[in-house]
């Protein structure tokens, strides 16, 4: 069964979303999600401690940097901490704080340091690019959620890490239904276009914002 859905003319994170038709299929549990192709098998993803997918195979694969990790190349850990793990710090201060896993020529992976850790905060989807919007004057449920991809108490392992990227709560939910991957080349769900939209009008209703070509059409 399909659900027809209409939508107006909007742009989010510079994509463009033009008048059309959706289709959003219906699956036979009674819940919807936007049509995005074939499943990709998820057999050799890493998995939460629940079991459900991560999205990813390797989650060291899509880290950036350390939050520990200075400009220049340094481990702040061990500046600021170092009374939590004396040796580690000891370590690093005897080689100038130098991050031995961030160094091209270093001998460790972000996998090998004991305080790994990458907490992303950034303002649009990993996965489909929407951004936050946040009304100041309502107490909204955000777009945007926390996603791990590694737990730092995880007790399979015998080290790990917290490791997280901000997905939107649509494609939260994609991949914890063990078929979507954080690096698909996916477009926001429709309802999320909607909300994000809803908020957006509300945000120019706030503060009285007009745009040059309403401006001019009146």
């Amino acid at each position: 069964m399909l659900v027809l859905i209409y939508f107006y003319n909007n742009t989010i994170h510079g994509k463009s979303f033009l008048s059309d038709i959706c289709r959003v299929g219906v699956t036979d549990r009674g819940d919807s999600r936007q049509d995005e192709g074939p499943r990709t098998p998820t057999s050799g993803m890493e998995k939460t401690p629940r079991g459900t997918s991560v999205g990813v195979e390797d989650p060291y694969a899509v880290v950036e940097r350390c939050d520990h990790l200075t400009d220049d190349g340094r481990c702040r850990y061990a500046a600021e901490h170092g009374s939590h793990d004396p040796e580690f710090a000891r370590e690093r201060r005897e080689d100038g704080l130098r991050c031995p896993a961030a160094d091209p020529e270093g001998e460790w992976t972000w996998a090998d340091c004991p305080h790994f850790r990458d907490r992303g905060h950034s303002r649009e989807c990993r996965r489909c690019g929407l951004e936050e919007r946040r009304l100041a004057t309502e107490e909204t449920r955000p777009l945007l959620e926390e996603h791990h991809l590694e737990y730092a108490d995880d007790g399979r392992k015998e080290l790990s890490h917290e490791i997280t990227v901000s997905l939107c709560r649509w494609c939260h939910a994609k991949v914890h239904d063990s078929w979507a991957r954080i690096d698909d080349d996916a477009s926001p769900d429709p309802e999320a276009i909607a909300t994000a939209e809803g908020r957006r009008s509300k945000e120019r209703a706030e503060f009285g914002f007009e745009s040059a070509k309403e401006r001019y059409e009146e």
